[in-house]
């Protein structure tokens, strides 16, 4: 009786399948038909040893078909963007007379007529194509194509002029010996700490984990450091030195900062004069220069060191970190590092360009480079094939993503396109909602600053600098809106403002005086938040007395005692600028309470003010005598600071013990029954004589 099958083809379990004979170990060696004998045909007639084998030879893993394709896919891109002809695999439809989509193997001959959404656009699409590469393709003669390469053609140019980089910083010393300039190996360990410390957290445009062996290696051999290292190490000294503050600088290397600064920012000149930076196509030479420019800012004038930017960011854009098509074809490594290099560069830039006025600022929508990564410097290294995936949480590199997506946005927002060039509206990139803060406010929120932790200094750093930037933007967003005169505010609108005008002063003054953020402090000294006093200033103008009005001298009054601690906060023309502002809105408030039969005490910020406007007077008009009576309304008369007879400098409030005074009755109800409104003194802040006042302080005091 055959045995009883419980399934389809399975025996019972009593019935056990044999072993199988595998075939001998010198047969799978020679990849040859073994027999599966012991001993085996093949080993008998080449009289060897038969030797069983354990473990069947491991077999090649099939090539899988859709790897295939997508790498097929890959090299077929790669010949379009170089411009090279070839027969592809499948005929791109949007090259082909027929617009229609193409039609999947699935859906087969019987489609429908609805129209598929059209492809998406490579980003090869908006590569400019290359005029030397066009000409090189036609017929072959000789040499022709060959030396119609723009390599060729920029080693030519190279070899036609010598050393033309003196035009900028100055011809080199050859006498200078660089390696004498470094400061001792301990020194240079210190600064290096220093720089990872304090700058390299809000820049990131150094690979800490590759550099570090360069620059130890480097302290214990000043004489035989490589160009461009050696430039970079003369920037890291010079941004290391300006991060600290005089005390601490005097302290740690026994010598001023000014003179340390001077000596470094010279060798930084001569090391980049070495690596013949006009010309370079080197990212650390690029970096270098950035920190060098950087270091500057404390000692430059604004348009000085925007022209000096200039000449990086074009640097830049001929090396091609601004474009996302040079970017693909450049290593992982490579790519991110250029991204972190550009934003930096293009932040500095934005920032020189405001400070100075200028219209040509690069934060504009003409470039696609993508902003960095939220990854960790550990994340990547130089070889690496696969760009590593991004993280859901705050990195060590979160402030310069931050910063990098709050200044994309910025440059395609309207109201900023608005103040630059309206005319480049139509290229920018459609924000959500119509480019509506709050909006952006939100995806920030939700994707970045609800993983920081406001206990780690770089974290809380960060939500302070994203949180003012977002002000700033409101404030923008509202000035834009309101840009027309006829245009007025409501109640509500006003409100909204200057609670924004609060939030940046407030953030600004936390960053300044929070003894977590005290290494980062540095990096705010360019960034005096103007826009938000005079948003609150223009306010109490037009609205005295209102219920903001206490709250408005508290936070200015917090916000200019820290940056008052700065040792240069007065000796800018612009701080009679700024005073003249202050205290025409505490005029207008004054009298508005002198109306009422109430006296109110002057702020600390008045106080000072006045005090500091009343030195500057005395120094210009002669340091050892007292000035006399009608002196300082002579000076006011000559920079157009026309104030009041009342708010003059020899004010008894100056000597009357009120400078400890912090309350201020602005809910008294008696002011507030028998207020009346006031007509603002000045209703647009433009109407300053801005050139008139900065040109008759400079005349008087020399500058």
């Amino acid at each position: 009786m055959p045995p009883v099958r419980t399934r389809v083809g399975q025996l019972p379990t009593s019935q056990t399948k044999s072993p199988r004979t595998l075939a001998c170990a010198s047969c799978q060696q020679r990849k040859i038909k073994c027999d599966r004998q012991s001993p085996c045909a093949n080993c008998l007639k080449q009289r060897i040893q038969c030797i069983p084998a354990t473990q069947t030879r491991v077999r090649k893993r099939r090539f899988p078909e859709r790897e295939l394709l997508d790498r097929l896919r890959k090299y077929e891109d790669l010949l379009r963007k170089n411009n090279v002809k070839f027969d592809p695999l499948h005929k791109d439809p949007g090259t082909t007379g027929d617009q229609g989509a193409e039609t999947s193997e699935e859906e087969g001959p019987n489609k429908s007529n609805h129209s598929s959404p059209a492809p998406a656009r490579s980003e090869s699409a908006h590569e400019p194509k290359n005029l030397w590469q066009a000409m090189s393709q036609g017929p072959r003669y000789g040499h022709t194509n060959e030396m119609l390469h723009e390599a060729v053609v920029k080693l030519s140019w190279d070899q036609s002029f010598g050393n033309d980089h003196h035009i900028i910083l100055g011809s080199r010393k050859a006498s200078v010996d660089l390696a004498t300039m470094h400061p001792e190996p301990v020194h240079i360990i210190r600064l290096w700490q220093l720089y990872l410390d304090n700058v390299n957290p809000l820049f990131k445009v150094t690979h800490t984990p590759s550099l570090q062996g360069m620059i130890i290696e480097a302290a214990t051999n000043t004489m035989s450091i490589e160009p461009h290292l050696e430039a970079l190490m003369f920037s890291i000294y010079c941004m290391a030195i300006q991060s600290l503050t005089a005390e601490n600088c005097q302290t740690l290397f026994g010598l001023s900062q000014a003179d340390l600064l001077t000596k470094y920012q010279f060798g930084c000149q001569q090391a980049l004069l070495n690596c013949q930076f006009l010309r370079t196509d080197n990212r650390t030479c690029l970096t270098a220069l950035f920190l060098f420019l950087f270091s500057l800012n404390s000692n430059t004038n604004p348009q000085s060191l925007s022209s000096m930017l200039g000449i990086a960011i074009r640097i830049a854009q001929r090396m091609g970190i601004d474009s996302e098509t040079f970017l693909a074809k450049q290593s992982v490594f490579e790519a991110e590092m250029s991204r972190r290099l550009w934003w930096s560069l293009l932040m500095l830039d934005a920032r020189m360009g405001e400070l100075s006025g200028a219209k040509t600022s690069t934060l504009n929508p003409i470039w696609d480079c993508k902003p960095p990564m939220n990854i960790n410097d550990s994340e990547i290294w130089a070889g690496m094939k696969e760009p590593p995936s991004v993280q859901g949480k705050a990195t060590e590199a979160v402030f310069i993503v931050l910063r990098s997506e709050m200044a994309n946005y910025i440059r395609n927002s309207p109201f900023h396109l608005d103040f630059l060039n309206p005319a480049l509206k139509p290229i920018a990139k459609d924000l959500p909602n119509g480019g509506d803060v709050s909006t952006f406010e939100t995806r920030i929120q939700d994707e970045y600053l609800k993983y920081c932790d406001k206990d780690n200094p770089l974290h809380l750093m960060t939500i302070l600098t994203i949180r003012a930037s977002l002000s700033k933007c409101y404030l923008l967003e509202s000035y834009a809106k309101h840009f027309d005169s006829s245009v007025h505010k409501t109640d509500a609108e006003s409100d909204a403002s200057v609670l924004q005008a609060f939030r940046l002063l407030e953030c600004d003054t936390t960053i300044l005086s929070s003894p977590l953020t005290k290494e980062y402090a540095w990096l705010f000294q360019i960034y005096f938040p103007f826009v938000a006093y005079i948003n609150i200033i223009q306010d109490l103008k037009k609205r005295p007395g209102n219920n903001l009005t206490e709250r408005a001298w508290q936070v200015m009054n917090e916000n200019y005692e820290v940056r008052s601690k700065s040792p240069r906060a007065f000796e800018s023309p612009l701080f009679v600028i700024f005073a003249r502002v202050i205290l025409e809105a505490w005029e207008v408030l004054e009298s508005t309470f002198r109306q009422s039969d109430f006296n109110v005490p002057s702020p600390k910020i008045i106080l000072n003010i006045k005090q500091r406007l009343a030195e500057m007077t005395k120094d210009i008009l002669n340091p050892n005598t007292e000035p006399p009576d009608d002196a300082l309304n002579t000076f006011l008369d000559q920079s157009s600071m026309l104030m009041p007879m009342g708010m003059g400098f020899g004010d008894e409030s100056l000597s009357s013990g009120m400078a400890g005074q912090t309350g201020f009755p602005w809910s008294d109800p008696r002011i507030l029954a028998n207020m009346p409104g006031q007509t603002p003194m000045l209703n647009d802040i433009n109407h300053l004589n801005w050139v008139s006042m900065v040109r008759g302080l400079r005349e008087a005091r020399g500058w």
